[in-house]
């Protein structure tokens, strides 16, 4: 599985500027990370997640362009459904009981009316 569980905490600030950028040069990569290492470090990190099979580079001129090669609704679906496998052994009461837990302010009314409108929807469409 291509997940974030393999991706140190370089690589998924790679990741989320690909993402938050569409795509993104190796050197527009370096301007957005905090801290950043060298230019040939960033390069170097590029590659490692095109192998992995997070990116796919394509040529413009003398530069590579990067692109994630899953949309970041997928690639989030994929992360929370290994945190589900892996924590909550496929509980999702215990997911749900944890996010609620883990809330810092309490739910507004409206957020209570788009919960329940969701799991009623996933009810009728049998999930």
């Amino acid at each position: 599985m291509r997940g974030q569980k393999n991706l140190s905490r370089r690589e998924r600030q790679i990741m989320d500027i690909i993402y938050g950028m569409k795509e993104a040069s190796a050197f527009q990569v370096l301007a957005q990370l905090p801290n950043p290492p060298s230019y040939s470090a960033v390069r170097a990190l590029l590659r490692v997640l095109e192998r992995k099979g997070h990116l796919r580079h394509r040529r413009e001129g003398p530069r590579y362009v990067f692109t994630p090669t899953l949309s970041r609704e997928k690639a989030r679906q994929n992360a929370l459904s290994h945190v589900f496998r892996t924590f909550f052994d496929d509980s999702m009461e215990d997911v749900v009981a944890a996010l609620l837990d883990m809330s810092e302010e309490r739910l507004s009314e409206e957020d209570y009316r788009r919960l329940a409108a969701l799991i009623q929807k996933a009810r009728k469409e049998g999930r």
